[in-house]
């Protein structure tokens, strides 16, 4: 036995050679590009005269500023459609495969990756989105990087990489009815703080996160920069292989064989040495509900907002500002809080599964007559499939708006913002202040059944009673 982790094992396959700096230069197996940070990439590359050096290991998307309620060009949004014809020069130029709006594969990097199978177990995986983590779902090692690295995987194909240390967080027990990987994942940053996981990459395992499918999976990897850790990742396994099987770019026939043997292998040894685990009880665990700017600043929806005076002295006047900014006073519950927006999407969670939740929960319903609330599927192809499962229809019916995939809310650069100080349910993964467009704006971040449950009581609710 070996006693490596995963994350040991991916690492070392992929080192090109230790640097002077102590930093490990890596070779970047997939590497994602979107509208937003990689004009600045294609513009260094011309300066200095250099070209991709492996198109065939990259792969572009437009997510970020793309509007989700009409798509037709050009934007009316000149900035957004002058990042396109950037993207679209720059990737018909290097012969980097685009999947644009005609694609009909287009969608959230992090959503088109898995499934059309790029995404595969033992990769190293890199994009200009801090939500890369993602794909470490599939057992890969995946992280975002700046504009700068953006240039250097396109001219390299690597990167100059500190090795992180590892830490297993095993969830053990059994979920309840009504508690989600969204409430999983935020009842750890929670627990370990936004910053907790700097200098650390996070293996999820136990119990709990073994019966979770993929898609519940890639939201807890989703989330794990929010806890400050690089990257997230959980081990391959049959559910991993039956999820990948048959999807566009996954291996066939032999290859596929060889594939599950490898995929197999990198898994974390059973005797594997890690630099710290934590043990969480699932069945402790209820609906969680953020309360302040950042996704470690929330509570169970039974519990009540902190006091100041619980926290340490050095942060008093940061939870005191939060509280300010968020118009809630400590002490207080946030359940029964008027919402006045419900948003459904991003990458944390739009996939089908979270539509088909959503769905139940809003099935012949209404929602309130003072909240806007939108769907935005995250991919063309989830779209297409939440349709041919009539769920658009539901949504309609409930008052929802059924818009074009993209990632729309969750970072308000494109059409669809927070007007003044609006309070949003959110199935995204930020809560920071102007995050969702309006520098007065907040966000309660929440599983997409809680957001359906909100948007149709038009106030903080607890989804436990709809399921």
């Amino acid at each position: 036995m070996t006693k490596q982790t995963l994350f040991d094992k991916v690492w070392d396959m992929h080192t090109v050679r230790t640097l002077p700096t102590g930093q490990t230069q890596l070779f970047i197996g997939l590497h994602l590009i979107h509208e937003v940070t990689s004009p600045q990439a294609f513009q260094m590359l011309a300066e200095r005269g250099l070209g991709v050096l492996y198109p065939n290991h990259t792969l572009a998307t437009v997510d970020h500023i793309v509007p989700t309620a009409f798509q037709h060009r050009p934007f009316s949004d000149m900035l957004a459609e002058t990042m396109m014809r950037e993207l679209e020069k720059n990737v018909k130029k290097a012969g980097i495969r685009f999947l644009d709006l005609s694609s009909g594969k287009q969608g959230i990097v992090h959503i088109i990756g898995p499934e059309l199978g790029l995404t595969q177990p033992g990769m190293i995986i890199a994009c200009g989105d801090s939500h890369t983590s993602t794909h470490g779902a599939f057992g890969c090692i995946a992280f975002g990087i700046g504009t700068s690295q953006v240039r250097d995987v396109l001219a390299t194909q690597c990167l100059a990489v500190t090795r992180p240390k590892v830490r297993k967080i095993v969830v053990k027990g059994k979920l309840h009815k009504g508690v989600y990987a969204k409430d999983v994942i935020l009842r750890i940053i929670q627990q370990l703080g936004v910053y907790g996981g700097i200098g650390y990459a996070y293996e999820y395992a136990g119990p709990v996160v073994e019966t979770m499918t993929m898609e519940e999976r890639m939201t807890m990897c989703n989330m794990s920069i929010e806890g400050g850790a690089t990257v997230g990742y959980i081990n391959p396994d049959q559910t991993t292989f039956a999820y990948m099987k048959g999807r566009e770019f996954a291996p066939t026939g032999e290859a596929w064989d060889k594939a599950l043997t490898f995929w197999k292998f990198i898994a974390s040894d059973t005797d594997a040495r890690y630099d710290d685990i934590i043990e969480i009880d699932g069945k402790q665990l209820e609906p969680m509900v953020t309360w302040g700017i950042n996704p470690g600043q929330a509570i169970g929806i039974s519990q009540k907002i902190p006091t100041i005076s619980s926290f340490k002295a050095d942060d008093q006047k940061t939870a005191s500002l939060t509280l300010q900014h968020m118009q809630f006073k400590e002490g207080e519950s946030v359940l029964g809080k008027k919402i006045d927006v419900a948003f459904i999407g991003s990458c944390t969670n739009s996939r089908i599964s979270d539509l088909r939740e959503a769905a139940r929960i809003v099935r012949g319903k209404k929602v309130a007559s003072h909240v806007k609330a939108i769907v935005v599927p995250g991919s063309q192809a989830v779209k297409k499939a939440a349709e041919a499962e009539g769920l658009d229809a539901v949504f309609k019916a409930a008052g929802f708006e059924w818009r074009e995939a993209g990632c729309s809310m969750c970072l308000g650069m494109n059409s669809d913002k927070l007007v003044g100080n609006q309070l949003c349910a959110s199935s995204s993964n930020r809560n920071f202040i102007g995050r969702q467009g309006s520098p007065t704006g907040r966000t309660l971040l929440m599983s997409p059944a809680m957001v359906a449950v909100c948007a149709i009581e038009g106030r903080v609710a607890d989804v436990r009673a709809h399921v």
